[in-house]
This record gives structure tokens, C-alpha cells and sequence, in this order.
């Protein structure tokens, strides 16, 4: 067996692995470990090469930006159970009810909301489907608009600040979760632009299926309706603020925004009344869990691209992807594709820690700025929450819609919503300034260009010198 073979041999191992149903974490270790011994055999490298990894899975448990993980899971959990969105979605349901579609527009804008200070899908579609679902059906909503619309406005989690993959495809890449949040702000506005139309042309073209609410259920307009909005609103954009105004404002790492943010939702909790230590220990319970589970799957992940790398694998991956058709727009295509089928079986998790390492190295020789490689690679990932067969957010969906709601359905509404997502993946790809535009742009000084000039010591009179005896 030749040195050529290896990296292929290991790929295709790690698919047989997965598509056998065995976990992602357990599949890498087992697979780089099996590799890795068989290497030594062959004599592609040594014992001492895998002594790296005690000092790899020491420098994981030690990543201090990866703390933000469970921070910001913390503080979504805490949100989710603290009845935030029912105060939100029962305001905003108000205001834009009396208009065609109004319920799906307060749906998407309080889906941003919630996407930007829980970071977590699950928190935003449960809840949102949870209240607003059955209000829709009693309205007679067409059954896939509003299955859809709570499903893909639970989506926009991942792409807005702070978002738990840009913190994690922030640490693959090597780049600033802060900058990664910045280049997020424009495809995050765009992606709730296009939701937003897309029900204003369903309103156009066919009212009947996003009919406004009846007057009997409306509140009348005046200072009672504006308080419940506010109330909703006002607690929600200071927790924002304290979590990414310091974040951009350089006052607070992403490791401690996040604790700032887990405080403030208990806070927040406790000025609603709603908070109990049962919340709080089942909170905690749900974030030790999704911890555990990234930090396992990272570990696997590093046995596995260690072994790649010693056997010539980052070389193979970079020779079989610089040499596409078409430059960069060729890559990022053919990237953007494998990625979208890849999400019908991995988790975006896994994909961050498997794929986006193997990826970089290749979009950096081609010139490709990395944080916009990042964001744009997020919003792909958003689909995996869309599509069978791991379409989490229409398995949060269907976990908590009605019986009376078929299962085809909630498929079925998600087809548009799925759509508009690769369209904003094809906006970004042909505008990349709608992530750079709002990324710092730093001193604009070149380092290579900086001298520093030490000025010439005094002369020194050497009567004048003290001498000690």
C-alpha cells in the first residue's frame, strides 16, 4: 500500500462508518486511530508522531473561546423555558395581525429577535411553534406557509449573532469570532428581507392563505398594546446589546459576553417571575449535554485530522480541490453543493470540525477571505436544519405541532424557505460585500512597511559615574 492511497482510504472509512450509524465522535477516533497504527506498520511516520495528541486534546480542553459554547447554550436554554417568547410573539402578533400575513411577519421578526439572544434553533422553533401554530391554524393559515415560516424563522438562529457556528467555524479557521459576527450582520438582514417578501407576495397573490386576524381577536390600538410590545421588546435589546454591543464595542471577549449573557437571562427570568431552580437545573442539564457532546466530537475530530495530515492529507484535499474549473467561483460552487448534500447526513457541528479544517488551507491559497469563506459556509449549514433526513427544526416541529398537522406537510412548507436560503448563499457568493462591509478594517497601516527607530544613547562621562565599593 502506497502513501497516495491513504487519505482516500480514510475518507471513504469514515463515510462507511457514519452511513453504518455509528457515532460521529466514536467514528473519528476509530478510524484516525486504526490509521494511525497502521501507518506506524507501514512506516509512513513514527511512533512519536501521535505523542501530538495528548498536547492536541489538552489544547481543546484549554481553548478558551470555545467556553463561549456553553455560555451562550446556558443562556439560551435559561431564555427558552423563561416565557420571553411568548411576550414577544403575543405582542408582535398584535401589532401586524390586523394585515394580511401579519402573524407570519411577527413570527420572522421575532424569530431574529430570539436568534439573537438564544444562539440555539430548538429554543426558537419550540416556543414559536408552541404559541403561534395553533393561533395560525384557528386563523386558517394555509398549513405549509405556516409550518414553513416557524421552521425557517428558527433557522435564522444559526446565522445571527451569537451564533454558536460562527463561534465554532470562527475557531476553525483561525479568525475573530468578533469579525465573524460582524460579517454576519448583512446576510442575517438580507436573509429576513427576503423572508419577509416572500410572504408579502404570498399576501399579494393568495390572501386567503395568510388571512389577518378577525377584529374579535384583535387588541384596540393604543398605549395597552404598545406596553406589551415594549415589554417584550425592551428587556430582549438591552440582553442584545450587553452580549454584542460589547462584543463590537471591544469591551468583552465572545467568552465573556457570553457568561454577561447567561447572568442576564437569569436576571431576566427573575423580573418575569418565571424563574425557578428546576429551570435552572434543567437549563443546565440540556447545556452539560450539548457540550459534552462538541467536545467529543471534537476530540474525534483531531485524532482523525491528525493521522490525515501525517499520511499527506491536507495535500491530497488541496491538490483535488485547487485544480476545479472556474477559479474561485468554481470552488465555492462545487464547496457550496457538497456541503448542502453532505448536511442531508452530519450535523453542522460535525461538518465544522471534519470538513471546514480540510477546506481552509485551499481557500486561502485561492485568495479567498476567510471570514467571508466562514459566514458563507454558515448560511449553507443553515439548510441542514431544513432538509431530510436531520432537518432539526422540523423535527422540533413536528415534536410539538398537533396531530392534525401532517408530518408531509411540515416537509413540504419547507421547500420556499429552503430555496430563499440558497438564493442568499448565491448573493453572497456574487456580492461578497454584504459580509465585508461591516467587518472592521483595522489601522490600514502595513506591518511589512513599520521601522522602529531607537534613538542613540548619551555619551557617558565616566568621572560622573558613582563607583560602589
Amino acid at each position: 500500500m502506497t502513501l497516495d492511497l491513504m487519505p482516500p482510504l480514510m475518507f471513504g472509512g469514515l463515510v462507511l462508518f457514519l452511513l453504518l450509524g455509528f457515532p460521529v465522535a466514536f467514528s473519528l477516533c476509530a478510524v484516525g486511530l486504526f490509521f494511525g497504527f497502521l501507518s506506524i506498520e507501514l512506516g509512513f511516520f513514527t511512533a512519536a508522531y501521535l505523542g501530538n495528541l495528548p498536547l492536541r486534546v489538552f489544547g481543546i480542553l484549554s481553548n478558551d473561546l470555545l467556553l463561549a459554547i456553553p455560555f451562550f447554550t446556558l443562556m439560551g436554554a435559561i431564555l427558552e423555558r423563561c416565557g420571553l417568547a411568548e411576550d414577544l410573539l403575543e405582542g408582535t402578533g398584535q401589532l401586524f395581525g390586523k394585515i394580511p400575513g401579519g402573524l407570519a411577519y411577527a413570527v420572522i421578526i421575532v424569530g431574529a429577535v430570539l436568534g439573537a439572544i438564544t444562539g440555539t434553533v430548538a429554543a426558537s422553533v419550540i416556543a414559536m411553534g408552541m404559541i403561534s401554530l395553533p393561533i395560525m391554524i384557528r386563523y386558517g393559515y394555509d398549513m405549509r406557509i405556516a409550518t414553513g415560516v416557524i421552521a425557517a424563522s428558527g433557522t435564522i438562529t444559526q446565522l445571527i449573532p451569537p451564533s454558536l457556528v460562527l463561534i465554532v467555524l470562527g475557531d476553525q479557521l483561525g479568525k475573530s469570532v468578533g469579525d465573524m459576527y460582524a460579517g454576519a450582520i448583512g446576510p442575517s438582514i438580507l436573509q429576513i428581507l427576503l423572508f419577509i417578501a416572500f410572504i408579502a407576495v404570498v399576501a399579494i397573490v393568495a390572501p386567503h392563505k395568510v388571512p389577518p386576524l378577525p377584529p374579535e381577536a384583535l387588541m384596540p390600538r393604543g398605549w395597552p398594546l404598545y406596553r406589551r410590545v415594549l415589554k417584550g421588546m425592551v428587556p430582549s435589546i438591552a440582553l442584545i446589546f450587553l452580549v454584542l454591543g460589547t462584543i463590537f464595542m471591544g469591551l468583552a471577549t465572545p467568552t465573556e459576553a457570553g457568561a454577561m449573557g447567561a447572568v442576564g437571562a437569569v436576571a431576566l427570568a427573575m423580573m418575569n417571575g418565571r424563574f425557578t431552580w428546576k429551570l435552572l437545573r434543567e437549563a443546565m442539564g440540556n447545556t452539560m449535554r450539548i457540550t459534552s457532546m462538541v467536545i467529543f466530537i471534537l476530540i474525534g475530530a483531531t485524532v482523525f485530522s491528525l493521522v490525515f495530515q501525517g499520511v499527506d492529507g491536507s495535500h491530497w484535499v488541496e491538490h483535488l480541490l485547487s485544480h476545479l474549473p472556474g477559479g474561485q467561483t468554481g470552488f465555492l460552487i462545487f464547496v457550496n453543493i457538497f456541503i448542502f448534500f453532505l448536511a442531508f447526513f452530519l450535523d453542522f457541528f460535525e461538518i465544522a470540525f471534519i470538513v471546514v479544517p480540510l477546506l481552509a488551507p485551499v481557500a486561502a491559497k485561492l485568495d479567498i477571505d476567510l471570514i467571508w469563506f466562514g459566514v458563507l459556509l454558515c448560511i449553507n449549514l443553515q439548510t441542514s436544519f431544513m432538509h431530510p433526513p436531520f432537518g432539526f427544526a422540523l423535527f422540533y416541529l413536528r415534536s410539538i405541532a398537533p396531530k392534525s398537522v401532517l408530518t408531509k406537510d411540515i416537509y413540504l412548507g419547507a421547500i420556499p424557505w429552503l430555496c430563499l436560503q440558497l438564493i442568499l448563499v448565491a448573493i453572497v457568493i456574487f456580492w461578497p460585500e454584504s459580509v465585508t462591509y461591516f467587518i472592521h478594517g483595522g489601522t490600514g497601516v502595513d506591518p511589512a512597511s513599520v521601522t522602529i527607530e531607537v534613538p542613540p544613547l548619551p555619551p557617558v562621562d565616566d568621572d560622573a559615574v558613582p563607583v560602589f565599593r
